[in-house]
């Protein structure tokens, strides 16, 4: 589990690809003495499992549905990302519940200055603009924001500065590809509202009967 709060930018050391996936090796900003193998650590939003670690650097196999679904196979030596741990029990939590599962890749249809922070437009697949909503949560490339308004194409983010110097969104220019991760509540709240069967499903009588209208 993830809160969408970087804790700072790697670097690619290496990364190699197949069609069977891939194996990347990833220098970090912060201190890796209390972690270990098998510990998750979420690169540019996706959720990647330790396979080795040293001193600044851990190792990680990704899947070919990885490779598939999200932009890891575009990164190259050197390109900075995104990192997060893994958040432990009784920790704060700053930003929303990030599962490190994406849902699929976006691009940024649009990147403009307004006042002191920078406007995105990022446009997705139907399904996936199907579970974002006005001032709901979303990340991107792993980095919790709040959503301004979203249309049947795209969505749009105002990122302030504080954000963007942290992240790799400060690198991010328009055609670019991003990981988009929407709000796992919604994906709950879809999936009951999909269930047709009788007396399964949220509907307005069982709304209604259980008391919360």
């Amino acid at each position: 589990m993830f809160t969408g709060i970087v804790e700072g930018c790697g670097k690619v050391e290496d990364i190699r690809t197949s069609p069977k996936g891939a194996q990347i090796s990833i220098s970090t900003p912060f201190d890796l003495s209390n972690d270990k193998v098998g510990d998750s650590i979420a690169v540019n939003g996706i959720c990647l499992t330790a396979t080795d670690m040293s001193e600044g650097r851990f190792v990680a196999h990704v899947s070919g549905e990885t490779l598939s679904t999200t932009n890891i196979g575009l990164l190259t030596s050197g390109e900075p990302v995104n990192l997060e741990r893994a958040m432990k029990a009784g920790e704060r939590f700053g930003g929303h519940i990030v599962t490190g599962h994406i849902d699929g890749t976006g691009k940024v249809k649009k990147r403009e200055q307004r006042g002191d922070s920078i406007y995105f437009e990022i446009t997705a697949a139907e399904d996936i603009i199907g579970l974002i909503v006005n001032k709901g949560s979303v990340a991107i490339d792993g980095i919790s924001l709040t959503v301004n308004s979203v249309t049947d194409s795209f969505f749009t983010l105002n990122i302030i500065p504080h954000t963007l110097e942290l992240t790799t969104l400060q690198d991010r220019r328009t055609g670019d590809s991003v990981n988009i991760e929407t709000d796992i509540i919604g994906k709950y709240v879809e999936r009951l509202m999909s269930r047709k069967a009788p007396g399964k499903g949220v509907d307005m009588n069982m709304l209604s009967e259980c008391g919360f209208i």
